[in-house]
């Protein structure tokens, strides 16, 4: 595996976890004074979106750190 390998699983990774950022700041923006139902159904489903956006963020690294344990340990 080549450094422009890496380079781009790293990539990946970071722009997964700046989605993930992203998604956690849609859901926090979403937690407003509105306390009826549909304010809150709106912000839960902000919430799964961010525990996805995670899982994701999660994953790439995984699939990065692999890649570096592949290249520096050979296994």
């Amino acid at each position: 595996m080549d450094n422009s390998e890496l380079d781009r699983l790293r990539e990946a990774y970071k722009q997964a976890v700046e989605r993930w950022i992203a998604a956690i700041r849609t859901e926090e923006n979403l937690a407003t004074a509105d306390h009826h139902i549909p304010a809150v159904d709106v912000w839960e489903e902000a919430g799964f979106s961010e525990e996805e956006a995670r899982a994701k963020a999660k994953d790439a690294r995984r699939d990065y750190e692999d890649a570096l344990r592949k290249v520096n340990f050979n296994f």
